[in-house]
């Protein structure tokens, strides 16, 4: 019973991780696409 509360945990708090990082992918794509326009 135990194992399965930990490993249910450990999705939940690998699907919150993967939504994170992908969150900071689209921040860094927005800024490099801003500079690309700054810089033309």
């Amino acid at each position: 019973m135990t194992t399965r509360i930990l490993t249910a945990l450990t999705i939940v708090f690998a699907m919150t991780a993967c939504n994170t990082v992908s969150g900071i992918g689209k921040d860094i794509r927005s800024a490099g696409s801003a500079i690309e326009r700054a810089a033309q």
